[in-house]
């Protein structure tokens, strides 16, 4: 079921978004050769918790037995999402993608970014461009009357005339008391399709795009989505509220 959001829990959604949009800022600020990911997820977790919030991902999951363990998703190259921060230090030509989640007051914001530690290729370069792009191509769709898979199309679209891959394994999702809440929001789809979008739903989309093929593998942590041929990939999310007719970013710092 679909949860339609007040202008008052659109406010409180916003809150925690900023905190997202705020800690992809600061983190993406830190990142560079040198530095563990371990130590941002560290920096991460302070600044949630000082605007008294909650680190949505940690302690989050479905098998008990392998809940997961840190603050920020933290996926490098071929590593596509819930990748875990570690003493692996960054180096030099790598592609970083960070996903975070934060709850205060009850509701989640989600985010994510994509970062070049020090000078990467141009391929790389143009895959962050990509993704990013699609990202805001995918949220133009997202208004009164259009359907969820309007904005899976056009991502899909954009994506694969650049020639790269959306991942089709993992889903956006709405957003708000949970972390996920349907609908989910693929990132292919036919147009038309889809649940009708309406005033007040919150969604977090968000593109996941594969320099080679779309298929994917999960490693051996039980969290680590990799490319299955090996090649890069790059992940942007926001957080957005449907409001007056039209997508409203939150995830803004």
């Amino acid at each position: 079921m679909i949860s339609l959001k007040s202008l008052e829990e659109i406010e409180l959604i916003r809150e925690s978004s900023r905190i997202v949009a705020d800690v992809l800022k600061l983190v993406g600020a830190q990142v560079r050769p040198g530095i563990t990911t371990l130590e941002l997820d560290r920096t991460a977790e302070d600044y949630i918790r000082s605007m008294g919030g909650e680190p949505a991902f940690k302690g989050y999951g479905w098998d008990k037995s392998n809940l997961f363990p840190a603050t920020l998703c933290m996926s490098i190259d071929e590593e596509v999402v819930h990748g875990i921060p570690s003493k692996r230090v960054l180096k030099d030509g790598e592609l970083l993608s960070i996903d975070v989640g934060a709850k205060k007051n009850g509701f989640y914001g989600d985010g994510a970014w994509s970062f070049a530690v020090g000078e990467v290729s141009e391929e790389k370069l143009r895959l962050m461009h990509v993704t990013e792009e699609s990202l805001l191509i995918g949220i133009e769709q997202a208004v009164v009357g259009n359907r969820v898979h309007d904005i899976s199309n056009a991502i899909q679209q954009y994506v694969e005339a650049n020639g790269f891959s959306v991942v089709r394994d993992l889903v956006g999702h709405g957003v708000g008391r949970k972390l996920h809440e349907e609908p989910s929001v693929p990132n292919y789809g036919e147009a038309g399709t889809g649940a009708v979008l309406k005033n007040g739903m919150t969604l977090a989309i968000e593109p996941m795009v594969n320099a080679g093929t779309w298929r994917v593998k999960v490693a051996s942590d039980g969290w680590t989505v990799f490319t299955a041929d090996g090649k890069p990939s790059a992940h942007f999310e926001h957080t957005v509220a449907i409001k007056n007719g039209k997508a409203e970013i939150l995830t803004l710092s």
